[in-house]
């Protein structure tokens, strides 16, 4: 597990900044929650249901009593990186500016769900380096790209298509698959009920949340 202090080189450093060390730990916050902190990562096409599926998650931990929070690509772009564009460098910042946030709620004890296209691998592997392996967990919502362009509400494939809207992930920008997910959710295949007890199955394997009497999570 990271250190709670940054790793920064003292070139890194600003002098007049000092780490100040937290009373309240980690992992006092989880024994407190009653589950453990992770983040879950979703990850895939535009419109291949990520924040479909991460706010359905979180609204069901919510209802049986666990902190749960979504990180939802289109609303940090309202405030937190609303000066970012959509070139390679700025999805780049995009992603490591949510990092960032998503660590500070892992210390919170809260199970992160983060909903983002994310289409690079190598973005998506800093943010697990950042958090740590084991608290990384990594869903790809697999959808082909003609679903998600019949599923797209706001118009944003039909727009790419016509050059309206450049750089536009699965028709003029790339987006790289996960080699190896710990999930990985046909959504064109798989419901929007089957996949919340999917992701929930794999929580309680991990040992986040706990197992009812039924074997199923509580």
């Amino acid at each position: 597990m990271p250190s709670d202090k940054p790793d920064m080189t003292p070139e890194e450093m600003d002098p007049n900044l000092r780490w100040h060390p937290q009373r309240v730990t980690r992992a006092m916050r989880e024994s407190h929650n009653g589950h453990r902190s992770v983040l879950v990562w979703f990850t895939g096409l535009p419109s291949s249901g990520k924040s479909t599926l991460a706010h359905g998650l979180e609204e069901r931990l919510f209802a049986d009593g666990r902190g749960a929070y979504v990180l939802d690509g289109d609303n940090v772009r309202h405030g937190l990186c609303r000066d970012l564009g959509f070139a390679e460098q700025d999805r780049a910042e995009n992603i490591r500016r949510i990092g960032e946030v998503a660590n500070l709620f892992l210390d919170a004890g809260i199970i992160t769900l983060a909903a983002f296209i994310s289409p690079f691998a190598a973005d998506r592997r800093k943010v697990r380096e950042l958090v740590g392996a084991e608290s990384f967990i990594e869903v790809y919502c697999r959808c082909p790209v003609e679903v998600c362009e019949a599923r797209d509400e706001k118009g944003n494939y039909a727009k790419a298509k016509a050059g309206v809207i450049a750089r536009f992930t699965g028709i003029s920008a790339p987006y790289q698959a996960p080699a190896t997910p710990d999930l990985v959710l046909d959504t064109d295949r798989t419901g929007i009920g089957q996949s919340i007890s999917a992701v929930l199955s794999l929580l309680s394997q991990r040992g986040v949340i706990a197992k009812s009497e039924g074997g199923h999570a509580a």
